[in-house]
């Protein structure tokens, strides 16, 4: 899903620079080869394929199971030699998968985008990995470079997740580290690191306007991710003009919309336990698990927007995030989803516009309304109502 080599510049200043990044970076073509042999014999990635599978076979038989399956991924990245060549293994992934789970994918805004510039997306969070990667595949389709992707380290519980997802232009970012002192140190070499995406290798990012995703479909930028992203040129350069660093980054704010979510169950689930209970406990691997219902889940509609780059005059973080989040809600898809929700919470019913809505839009809201608990509806309903709350200001007084 690119078109360039993600090896950076064949100099020796350039590896040097690397070598800074080298335990949160994507990994390189030279890699690649390396990466695909261990991946082969990792038997808690076979396992993981087995019991999707092969799930018969991985209860009776696992190393035959897992045999099979090793067998079968040396198969599927025969050929395999750089990071370009995975990414458009992906793509054929993502081409099935829109069409499998999906009623259509669209895009809005590319055009406005140079393809030969790189620019840092900053987007809504709904979904753990389908998010950057309807990025990409939007990108790729629009014959644009695909983006390195910013992912928190609390996802990487396994090593044969941290390899896949290095492999896909994944770099790390860090939230499980401990003391202050350790933790700034992290987001400086993160920032750093992103700057040199974006200055040195002309290659674009992709980064969520907050840690997590929006679980309650209320959209808002995190100005400590803004304070974050300049913390580089203040340091690299002795520069701490915000407005600076906001024009050097070519900062873009992204608006995804799921007509549906495959997740929101889950969502609506956690969010009645923190109300109810103080308090919210996953499961192991509960983020794995959320990364496959994605995945394989029905989304309806999923419609992509891609804002301006910021060039404006900031002088502040929180006026960043303010006008990236004014392009995100005012960008944001809306769809019958989102309108038929907000009428059966019976919350500003000025905001409903059902003019568009078919009969068909009903029938497939009722039927999955219908499939959430009683007491979990206000907060399933929430998810897709927020977004319309959001963007007239009518939050405060409406929360569940």
């Amino acid at each position: 899903m690119t078109h360039s080599s993600a090896t950076p510049p064949n100099s020796a200043e350039a590896a040097i620079d690397l070598d800074r990044f080298a335990d949160i970076r994507p990994y390189h073509d030279d890699e690649v080869a390396g990466v695909l042999a261990r991946l082969a014999q990792d038997s808690e990635l076979l396992d993981a394929i087995t019991r999707y599978r092969l799930p018969r076979l991985a209860r009776f038989a696992p190393p035959l199971a897992r045999f099979f399956a090793s067998m079968r991924l040396r198969r599927e990245v025969r050929g395999v030699a750089t990071i370009r060549d995975f990414q458009l293994r992906i793509a054929d992934y993502m081409a099935h998968m829109i069409a499998r789970t999906t009623r259509g994918f669209s895009v809005e805004g590319l055009d406005r985008l140079s393809p030969d510039k790189a620019y840092l997306f900053i987007g809504n969070h709904r979904d753990i990995a389908l998010d950057p990667a309807f990025v990409n595949y939007a990108l790729y389709v629009g014959g644009h470079d695909t983006v390195r992707i910013a992912i928190g380290d609390n996802l990487l519980q396994k090593p044969f997740v941290t390899d896949l997802m290095r492999l896909n232009k994944s770099f790390i970012v860090p939230r499980s580290v401990k003391g202050k002192r350790a933790m700034l140190a992290a987001y400086q070499s993160l920032s750093g690191y992103i700057r040199h995406s974006i200055s040195d290798d002309n290659h674009s990012v992709w980064l969520a306007q907050r840690e997590g995703r929006a679980k309650d479909g209320i959209d808002r930028t995190d100005s400590a991710i803004v304070k974050m992203l300049c913390m580089a040129r203040r340091l690299e350069e002795n520069d701490p003009d915000i407005g600076h660093a906001v024009r050097e980054l070519q900062i873009v704010p992204v608006s995804i919309s799921y007509e549906y979510d495959p997740c929101d169950l889950l969502k609506a689930r956690e969010l009645h336990a923190k109300e109810t209970d103080g308090r919210y406990q996953k499961v192991e691997f509960e983020d794995i698990r959320s990364i496959v219902s994605g995945i394989i889940g029905d989304k309806g509609r999923v419609k992509l927007a891609f804002g301006t780059p910021l060039s404006a005059e900031f002088d502040a973080a929180d006026a960043v995030a303010a006008e990236i989040d004014r392009q995100v809600l005012s960008n944001y898809p809306l769809f019958p989803s989102h309108q038929l929700a907000l009428a059966e919470t019976g919350l500003a019913p000025d905001l409903v516009d059902l003019s568009a809505v078919t009969a068909e839009d009903r029938e497939r809201f009722q039927t999955r309304l219908a499939q959430v608990p009683a007491e979990l509806r206000p907060w399933w309903l929430k998810q897709y109502a927020n977004p319309i709350l959001n963007r007239a200001g009518r939050l405060d007084s409406d929360t569940p």
